[in-house]
């Protein structure tokens, strides 16, 4: 089932997530939505706070070669923490809560993670590349952080008149 996913500048995007601490039926449900939310909006990663859960879940799945999104490559993260980051990068992202805007954002270049999966099984990934900063984006999230919150004053005052430009042309539409 879809739900509706919560945008800028909600302030429930602010909230800060909880742990979770019940690996049952409804958190797999609760996945399996998240999942179906996330496809349909044409995004690689979603946080629970997104579609208005302050739970420390995510989850993310990065495209193929050919543009496809297995499910099976499919990774659910909860109650994460980044145990080891090293290096830099900078990516342009862009957010399912902030449509339509794509900004540069520096990032660690590799993250570690350790985490549980939907069973409370822990588990630990070693991410670089697109990976690494899907991780960090979706986990800002989780603390009630959005990616343009990272950008410069400069940038950070043009998106938002930007976005006010946006907001008024679609109240006139």
């Amino acid at each position: 089932m879809q739900l509706p996913i919560v945008t800028y500048p909600d302030k429930r995007l602010k909230q800060l997530s909880e742990p979770v601490e019940r690996f049952d039926e409804a958190l797999h449900t609760f996945l399996d939505d998240m999942y179906d939310t996330m496809i349909a909006s044409n995004g690689i990663g979603l946080a629970a706070i997104q579609v208005a859960k302050p739970l420390q879940v995510l989850i993310i799945n990065l495209p193929d070669e050919q543009g496809e999104q297995e499910r099976s490559e499919l990774l659910e993260i909860i109650n994460p923490q980044i145990v080891l980051s090293d290096g830099t990068t900078f990516y342009q992202e862009g957010c399912l809560s902030v449509p339509g805007f794509y900004e540069d954002v520096e990032r660690f270049e590799t993250v570690t993670v350790s985490y549980r999966d939907r069973h409370g099984n822990e588990q630990v990934l070693e991410a670089d590349g697109l990976l690494s900063v899907a991780v960090q984006h979706e986990m800002d999230h989780l603390a009630g952080k959005l990616f343009i919150e990272k950008l410069s004053y400069t940038r950070r005052k043009k998106f938002e008149k930007e976005y006010k430009r946006i907001q008024k042309e679609k109240k006139g539409s």
